[in-house]
């Protein structure tokens, strides 16, 4: 039962986490700030645990509450807006420490597959790693830019569309190559 519990908690923050951007976009004409920032509240409680294992989980967790508890107190959607820079600077630390301090996120992933991969695998998955570092970092920074200069309608497509294209073409690239390398 608890099992069950732990999978609609982790159901529904992924699925806040990824509406986040349209409900700060389409619901600034109908909830408040201090109202989106209790639903980003939520949203970071309930994927506290989903975040590669909990790895992302103290960058995210940190993250998500400054920027909650800033637009609670100031009543501004520019704190909730910044939720995709904090999202993607914590994969990226994840990422980037898991490169420093191996098994990469990619080889642990490859590692439920093949527990003891040969050395062609762990040198691919090193490089898948950093292909993702440079995607979080680039979709970091695009999203801060979005936040800061750009109109909001901007920042919906870029932050609620694009970018979730965008990773779906880097996974659906990634799976191809390796399919092609690996069979």
């Amino acid at each position: 039962m608890k099992e069950h519990k732990t999978d609609v908690i982790a159901g529904l923050g992924i699925s806040l986490s990824v509406a986040f951007p349209a409900l700060v976009y389409f619901g600034r004409d109908y909830l408040t700030p201090q109202v989106l920032a209790v639903v980003l509240l939520l949203l970071v409680w309930a994927r506290r645990r989903t975040a590669f294992a909990g790895q992302a989980a103290h960058w995210f967790l940190a993250g998500g509450l400054v920027l909650a508890m800033l637009g609670l107190v100031s009543n501004d959607s520019l704190p909730l807006k910044l939720y995709p820079v904090v999202f993607n600077a914590s994969l990226l630390t994840v990422f980037l420490l898991s490169l420093r301090y191996p098994p990469t996120i990619a080889e642990r992933f490859a590692r439920v597959r093949f527990p003891n991969p040969p050395a062609p695998v762990v040198t691919y998955t090193r490089r898948v790693t950093q292909a993702w570092c440079v995607f979080f970092a680039g979709n970091a920074l695009i999203a801060l830019w979005t936040t800061v200069w750009c109109p909001e309608y901007v920042w919906f497509y870029y932050n609620g569309v694009i970018a979730y294209i965008l990773a779906g073409g880097m996974f659906g690239g990634e799976w191809l190559v390796r399919r092609r390398m690996f069979g």
